[in-house]
């Protein structure tokens, strides 16, 4: 996918699941990130770029007539903390590359034990774009100029 300029999450208004916007230079496209499979496509590339006071796009197929709040090359932010505890980190040690760390219940900064943060993703030709969890805590989004990479949990 590339050309990614931002990612924004909605729930899917029959089954709750979460659904992922993604924008990009070739358009939108609306995908379940429990199954991974894309639900919808609009390939023109106007309505794919945020507005630029809200940050939001319109959202298509079931998410259709909704403002998604989008994440990526002109700023906003997803959630960096889930609410049982799960928090998200992207850090760079060894710029430009980088690198999202994971933790359960603490800081990955001051772990010493090392052993409740683990090093899920790393970049290194791509810059990231955003990252972090949707609304409800079930997805972990990791966006690139090149990729989306989906973690789901149940």
């Amino acid at each position: 996918m590339g050309g990614l300029t931002g990612v924004g999450f909605g729930p899917h208004p029959e089954s709750g699941e979460d659904l992922i916007l993604v924008t990009s230079h070739q358009g939108r496209g609306l995908v379940n990130c429990v199954t991974g499979q894309r639900i919808a496509r609009d390939r023109d590339p106007d309505p794919a770029w945020p507005n630029d006071y809200t940050l939001t796009c319109q959202g298509i197929g079931p998410l259709a007539g909704i403002a998604i709040p989008i994440s990526g090359l002109l700023g906003g932010g997803l959630h960096t903390t889930t609410p049982n505890g799960w928090s998200l980190d992207v850090v760079t040690p060894d710029w430009p590359n980088e690198s999202v760390l994971l933790s359960e219940k603490g800081d990955p900064y001051h772990d010493e034990t090392g052993s409740t943060w683990w090093h899920i993703h790393r970049e290194e030709s791509c810059e990231i774009r955003a990252a972090g969890f949707s609304p409800t805590g079930h997805t972990l989004a990791v966006a690139s100029s090149c990729a989306l990479t989906l973690f789901a949990y149940p």
